[in-house]
Formats: C-alpha cells, structure tokens, sequence
C-alpha cells in the first residue's frame, strides 16, 4: 500500500480525483467488502510496486472498453498509432529488424510453442528474449531474458526510461498514451535491445493482422498454432474470419509454419499465403521426425503438446539455419502456388532433443503437490483447450489415484473472462466427475492490495456474477448427466456412481476459495500472515469429505489469471 500513499501525495498537489469503488457481496456465508483505487500516474524514482501501479493506469477500465468494443473500426489505425507511439519512446521499427524475431500467433499452444522454441535455442546458448501474454503472478513475467522474468530493479529501470519518454511528449500528441498491452510490448523491444539479445521469441496478443506486436517487419521466421474459436467480438465469429486476422503476421519471403488446421482455416492460411507472397509449410506429425533414441519426450504433458513441439522444432530448425548456415533448407514453394507444402520431418539434433524435454511453461498443465493435496492447473479457456484439459486430467488424476490409500475428493476450481462460452466448457468438466465445483473470481484475496493483479478491464459486480452464472450453469448440465447415467458401466465393468452429487459454492476470492478446499491440511496456506475469512457452520459442514480424504486432487482451470492468482498463493516465491 506504501506505493499508493506515494501516488495520493503526489496528486493532492495537482487536485487531481482519486476515483473509488466499494463493493460488499455475501458469498458462501463469507461477508466481503472489496475496495479498488484508480491511482494517478507516479513519479520517476519509485520502487517496483509504484512502477506496476502507474503501469495499470494504462489499463482501459470496464465502461470504456465497453465502449471501444462498439465502436470498433479501422483497426489498419491500430498499427499506425503504435508506430507513433514507438517512436515517441525513442525506438524505430528498423531497429526492431536487429532483434532476429520469431513471431508467433494461433489461438490454442501459440505460448507452449514459443516456450519449446525459446527453450530450444536457448539450450544452444543462445541469449534469448521472450514476451508473452497474459503473466501469472508478476507483470515482468512477460518479459523474459534467457527463460527468466526480468529481474524488479530492471523492469523498474527500463519501465521508467520508456514511460518517461511518453509521458514527456504526450502534451504534444494530444495527451494519449499507449494501453497497457501497447506499453508492454515497446517495452519489451526495448528490453532486448538494451539488453542485446541473439533472438526475441515475440507472441501474438490477440489476432495477428492488426495486433501491435506486428510491427514487426521482418521477422526471421513466422509460426501459427492450433485455430480455433476465441475473442470473436474484436477477430470475427467464424473459423475463417480467426484464420485472415492470425495470417496478416505472415511477411514477403520469410519463411512460416503453421500446424494441421481444420480445412476452411487451413485454406484461408493458403490464401494469406499467396497475397502476401509468403512460403508456407505444415508441420509432421512429431512422430515423423527420426531419433536415435527412441520417442521425443517432453517437458509438457498433453497429447496437444505434440503438435506445440513438432512446430516449435520447425521454428527452431528455421531459425538455426539463417543463423548459422543454410545446411540442408528445403526448396521455398512457389508463392504463387495453390498448395500448402509439407515441411521436411529432419532429425533433430540432441540439443533440440534435450531442449523439448526440459521445457517448463507455468500454468499449462501443471501439477503441484503439497501432502495430500495435488493441484492440476491449466489454464483452458476455450473450448478446443478444454477438451485438451480433460483428457490430460483425466489420464493425469488416474495415475496419481492408483497410489492413492483411500478416498480420493475431486474439487474443480473454475473462473472465466471476457465472452467466453463457459457453459460449453463446464459441459466438458462434468464427466470428471468432481466431489465439489467451486467458483471464484480472479481476485487473489478480498483484504489485500496486489498492484500486479489488479485489473481494472472488469468490475467487480460483472465478476461475481459470472461466478453465479458458472454455477448455475454447472448444475444444468450436472443434472443431465445424472439423469442419462445410471445405466454406464466403466470399461474394467465395475458400476459408475451414477447418482454422484456434485456439491456447487461460490467464493469471493481465490484465497477463501483454497482455504475452504483444503481445509487447513496445506501449509503453505495455512500461514499465519494470510486472512482466514470465517464461514457459515453449514457450509463448513459441507467439507468434512475434504477433512477425512486420503487426498485431494484439485483442477484449476477455465482462466490463466484465475491459475495465476491459485499459484501465487501455493507458491510464494514466485511473488517475490
């Protein structure tokens, strides 16, 4: 809080408002008052905090992007005013060609991509740079050097500089200043200009044709994930409308990779192609490519890794070549042509090898144990990603059961942003068959301050009532499998519970949310520091499985900001 004292000093002398919400909701018996403050722009010469607290007064806050959601057109201007804006902080796009970028769009894997890909060159030796979006707990967790965030004192440096030069000749440009993601991203290019990376791992925030990473001008090598359905409201609402806007990264003559697509997306990608005069590959299958040493292993799990790592290789392969020799390139597809060529399944090296297994991506598809508590967290928020989310799960939450000594409890921990369909998503999470369904928003505790998590995009009203929706949704949906399910048998033929009841509540942040699933048996939860917000007797009584278990196995998903926050209090240090 000492960061907003500083700030409220600083404006009292300019008369400036300081713009308050108070909010009280009663949530699973819980009484919580919530208090959001809108700080002013700080001075130069403050600590982390203070920079990240200005930093989120470039958030747009929930009425005003509602509105530049309506009135959303000639996106082509987007671009054009992040060249403004670029050069108001002191940098040019031609700089940005000394950066030997690989770009990266997609709607599902472009981030698990782009960490195989860092992981690979950096395995090399590589001094990397890597941006990516959104971060988990820290805000400098977007920008990395050699696969770690940056360190405070150099966000903290290198923000200052940047937003300096911006704040300085705002008065000239009508006072605008960029938004945050616009922020983020020149500072990030200057990040790795300053710091003078061998490469920048640079992804996609949203689309691709008029994203403001795509300033970009001649990336080294260009590469497209798995297409699916997402943020139709700014990309369109088709498969092919998603296909142009993710296609506009491709460039004249630089080499792109996409991986198999569904057939309407994969012909707009060809299309894309051909206008743009770019040569375009798909990627094998990652069994294709020959090893000596049996099947690829990665640092990932998933079956949709697969096809993350077999472009991530391609990538890798690409970028390698320009920088070290052209080895054994293949022959460039005739731009003019209607085909999409295949790429070559080549050997990967043992570095490549080594590379894809010990890559680590937070948050996707991950497993944390505490005791009896094992936490699954990835953060799917759609419903391609969902069904991914499932099978790992699902296959994941098995091995860890057969070890298991007695009962097992399966909570589900879910939120979710923006437009997204979450009763299609819960759909798919009901035949997990889960002990307790229990849904938060993504704030990380109701009586504290966190500048790197606020998040001004969405008010807290519209939060909690999703949360409200959600579990609606999830009795729906519960009801009807209960009522198709009793004649299933599983496959080993032992009689499904088919009259399973799914117990539903509703928290007010994620830290009440953790302390009621695991009911005191996690210590790292169990920190004196942290608020234990009281609970009705009732709902108290609804956890004695959680107290009696042998283990708890708990899902986090349906929102990276929503694992973000469940890790920032399972694991402290990354909050430090």
């Amino acid at each position: 809080m000492a960061c907003l004292w500083r700030v409220l000093q600083w404006r009292s002398g300019f008369g400036a408002p300081v713009r308050e919400r108070d909010s009280v909701f009663r949530l699973a018996g819980l009484a919580v008052r919530y208090h959001s403050t809108q700080t002013a722009p700080h001075m130069p010469g403050m600590e982390y905090q203070d920079a990240v607290c200005t930093l989120n007064t470039l958030q747009t806050n929930a009425s005003a992007l509602e509105q530049v959601r309506r009135g959303r057109s000639h996106p082509e201007l987007q671009l054009q005013a992040m060249r403004g804006f670029l050069e108001r902080a002191g940098l040019t796009v031609e700089r940005l060609d000394h950066l030997n970028i690989i770009h990266v769009s997609g709607t599902k894997g472009k981030g698990s991509t782009c960490a195989f890909t860092e992981q690979i060159l950096r395995t090399y030796g590589f001094r990397t740079g890597f941006y990516s979006s959104p971060h988990l707990v820290q805000v400098r967790e977007r920008i990395r050097i050699n696969g770690r965030p940056i360190s405070k004192d150099l966000f903290t440096k290198y923000f200052w500089q940047v937003y300096g030069r911006l704040d300085e000749t705002k008065e000239a440009h009508g006072g605008t200043m960029p938004a945050y993601f616009r922020f983020l991203t020149i500072l990030a290019f200057h990040v790795f200009l300053q710091e003078k990376v061998d490469l920048a791992v640079i992804e996609v925030g949203i689309g691709g044709a008029y994203d403001c990473t795509n300033i970009i001008r001649r990336p080294w090598v260009c590469g497209i994930s798995s297409l699916g359905i997402d943020h139709t409201q700014i990309l369109g609402d088709t498969i092919e409308k998603i296909a142009w806007q993710k296609g506009g990264i491709f460039k004249p003559g630089v080499p792109a990779f996409t991986v198999r697509q569904p057939e309407d997306a994969m012909a707009v990608l060809r299309d894309r192609a051909r206008e743009i005069q770019c040569p375009l590959w798909v990627c094998p299958d990652l069994d294709r490519y020959p090893t000596n040493s049996g099947p690829l292993q990665l640092g990932l799990a998933g079956q949709h890794q697969r096809a993350n790592a077999s472009l991530a290789l391609q990538l890798s392969h690409t970028w390698l070549q320009r920088r070290c020799g052209p080895g054994q390139s293949s022959p460039l597809p005739d731009a003019d042509s209607s085909c999409v060529s295949p790429a070559d399944s080549f050997q990967p090296s043992s570095v490549m090898v080594k590379g894809l297994a010990v890559t680590e991506w937070a948050g996707r598809t991950q497993i944390l144990t505490h005791g009896a508590l094992a936490y699954f967290l990835d953060g799917a928020h759609t419903r391609r990603s969902m069904q991914a989310c499932v099978q790992w799960f699902r296959e994941a939450a098995a091995q860890h059961e057969r070890n298991a000594s007695g009962a097992v409890v399966r909570v589900l921990l879910f939120n979710t942003t923006g437009e997204r369909d979450s009763a299609a998503m819960l759909k798919l999470l009901v035949p997990c068959l889960f002990d307790f369904a229990v849904f938060c928003p993504n704030i990380t505790e109701a009586v504290a301050f966190n500048a790197d998590q606020q998040n001004f995009n969405v008010s807290v009203e519209n939060m909690l009532t999703r949360c409200l929706d959600n579990e609606q949704s999830w009795r729906l949906h519960s009801d009807q499998r209960d009522e198709e399910a009793s004649p299933l048998l599983i496959r080993d033929g032992l009689p499904l519970l088919a009259k399973r009841k799914t117990d539903t509540l509703v928290f007010p942040c994620i830290l009440s949310a953790l302390q009621w699933i695991t009911q005191g048996r996690d210590p790292v939860l169990t920190d004196p520091a942290k608020a234990v917000l009281p609970v009705k007797p009732s709902i108290s009584a609804k956890a004695a499985p959680l107290r009696e278990a042998a283990k708890i196995h708990v899902l986090v998903t349906g929102s990276l900001h929503l694992v973000g926050g469940v890790l920032k209090h399972l694991d402290p240090e990354s909050a430090k």
